[in-house]
């Protein structure tokens, strides 16, 4: 299997692989420590073995065996995609992770001729609602108290980009 070397990720011994059944429960792991409401193994491995869901992980380089630094997951139905989730480890953060697994997202959906992605993201994700408007996407809707966080309820916010085709 070939991976998405990036030169980014070199620094940090990072490569970006697809994922596999066998990584559900290290994405359930990741997943329960950023999210309030955490997938299972057994919803993550379901969604892995979707044929229309893909998806990258953030493997330790030289070791499968360590604790994976993040991950994505999309589903792609006929020329729309939307990302399902994505999550980086804490102690992953703020290494460019995020960054490149959207890439590895990006470039599998031009080769797929994707005409568009659609995501959500909590507005108060700042973090992720700066790398998500790096990436050229739009907020095109929003769901008020859509989100529980641990001050209440806040909205989640519908983004898209575009896609070109290239011919």
């Amino acid at each position: 299997m070939i991976g998405f070397p990036f030169d980014t990720m070199r620094s940090q011994s990072f490569v970006i692989e697809p994922v596999l059944p066998e990584d559900a429960p290290h994405l359930a792991k990741i997943h329960e420590k950023t999210f309030r409401q955490p997938w299972s193994d057994e919803e993550f491995h379901a969604l892995i073995v979707n044929d229309k869901v893909f998806g990258f992980i953030a493997r330790e380089e030289g070791n499968r065996k360590a604790q994976p630094g993040g991950f994505v997951l999309a589903r792609l139905v006929l020329d729309e995609a939307e990302i399902l989730t994505i999550a980086v480890a804490p102690q992953s953060q703020r290494k460019g992770l995020g960054h490149a697994l959207m890439d590895a997202a990006l470039r599998y959906l031009h080769n797929a001729r994707a005409t568009m992605l659609f995501l959500e993201v909590d507005e108060l994700n700042v973090p992720a609602l700066a790398l998500y408007r790096r990436l050229g996407f739009k907020q095109v809707g929003k769901r008020p108290g859509y989100y529980e966080t641990a001050a209440g309820r806040s909205a989640a916010l519908t983004m898209r980009r575009d896609l070109k085709k290239s011919r």
